[in-house]
């Protein structure tokens, strides 16, 4: 075995190549160069396959980048055999070279054939630029998807706290109700008890001027358990058919008179405004309300407007609060202080006011709010801090048709003929 590996390596009887050149020196240099420059790109080829691999290492397939960085490096071996050989018969070595060559040549190309199917699989760029457009088509639909998501989460948070305020409002109103009923009543015992013993006493009593004053604070209160009872929607209502524009003008010179301004309120009356049916004293009382506050939100002076509208039954089924008829809108608006949301929110609670000591009974817009929810309709603000307010009244049309005109007798016409409390 040592015999033969000797034999194979022995050199003594073989020549050089460059003889068979003839060793001239174009062909020898020639030859020289060439394998020198293809033995140079075969050495490099391999180290940026090999840098290219180690650094990218998310490859799919890397191993066959060394097996190519392999036959590469042995092809680029041979070649410089080649060179050697033109002065050194050294061709067992060429030889084992060579034969190394062909087992990484043949290895490399049963590797490729096996791994050809799976890299047919690959996507192709074009197949990875249609499917990262639909990704991102995919993603802009989520994203829509999650900003509708969070616009039905925000609406069905701001139904729940309407109906969070509504609930609270239904029971401070049965509340104030009930406590307002019961002492109306016993207001009724003091009053009717103080009148009796008004009538009773000598005109030169001494105590005659004690019970009138105990009956005027007595009838105070009983104006303040009115304005509860219009919150609680417990007042009892006289409705009549009514053009609010004309009550509107008629109350004018009393609303320039309530605001305490120099100029009056601007009146922006809608022509052709539908009917309504209300009770005539109480929404002039309403009014009256909202011009002191409107007056008290302007202490540097301001204007006040009053406007009416119609609101057909489309739009008014945009508004939650209200039921899909037509409606009348009276807005009052000032150019005041304004409120922020936190006093937004409470300004219809009874007994809640922002005004000091004495100065309020926190009981304007409760009213304001009872007598709407009781002629069947709404009350609003809209109302900026530092940009005014806007109360609105949503009043459903009347559309019974006018009762004929009968004389009324001037007591019942009064109210004096209704009961003093309910």
């Amino acid at each position: 075995m040592f015999d033969t590996l000797a034999s194979f390596l022995d050199r003594t009887s073989l020549s050089p190549h460059g003889i068979c050149l003839l060793w001239r020196p174009e062909l020898i240099w020639t030859h020289v160069v060439s394998d020198f420059v293809i033995a140079l790109a075969y050495f490099t080829i391999p180290a940026a396959l090999g840098v290219f691999v180690t650094r990218r290492r998310d490859v799919v397939f890397g191993w066959m980048f060394w097996a190519f960085a392999l036959f590469i490096f042995a092809c680029g071996t041979t070649h410089l055999f080649s060179i050697w050989t033109l002065w050194v018969p050294d061709y067992a070595a060429e030889a084992v070279v060579k034969a190394l060559t062909a087992l990484a040549s043949l290895v490399t190309a049963v590797l490729l054939w096996v791994l050809l199917p799976k890299a047919l699989a690959l996507p192709s760029p074009e197949q990875l630029r249609q499917a990262n457009a639909e990704l991102v088509a995919r993603v802009g639909e989520r994203d829509a998807a999650l900003a509708a998501l969070r616009e039905v989460i925000a609406e069905r948070d701001k139904a729940e706290d309407m109906l969070r305020q509504t609930q609270k409002m239904e029971a401070i109103g049965a509340l104030t109700g009930g406590v307002a009923h019961d002492f109306n009543n016993l207001l009724g015992i003091v009053i009717g008890n103080l009148d009796r013993i008004e009538r009773t006493l000598p005109d030169v009593s001494p105590a005659r001027r004690s019970v009138r004053n105990a009956l005027a604070g007595a009838e105070r209160a009983a104006a303040l358990v009115q304005k509860m009872l219009a919150f609680a929607r417990r007042q009892p209502l006289q409705p009549i058919r009514l053009d609010a524009n004309r009550l509107i003008g008629d109350l004018g010179e009393l609303l320039h008179g309530a605001l305490n301004a120099p100029v009056p309120p601007v009146l922006d009356l809608a022509p052709d405004l539908w009917p309504v049916r209300v009770d005539a004293n109480q929404l002039e009382s309403v009014l009256l309300n909202l011009a002191v506050n409107a007056r008290d939100a302007m202490p540097g002076g301001g204007r006040t407007t009053i406007r009416t509208d119609n609101l057909p039954a489309a739009q008014a089924a945009a508004i939650p609060a209200l039921s899909a008829i037509d409606h009348v809108v009276v807005s009052v608006a000032d150019t005041g202080c304004g409120m922020d949301a936190e006093t937004m929110a409470r300004a219809f609670e009874p007994f809640f006011t922002t005004k000091g000591v004495g100065q309020g009974t926190g009981l304007g817009l409760s009213q304001v709010f009872g007598f709407a929810k009781q002629s069947g309709g709404h009350a609003e603000l809209d109302s900026r801090l530092g940009h005014g307010t806007i109360v609105r009244l949503y009043l459903p049309r009347d559309v019974a048709e006018p009762a004929p005109v009968v004389a009324t007798p001037i007591p019942e016409l009064l109210g004096l003929a209704a009961p003093r409390f309910a």
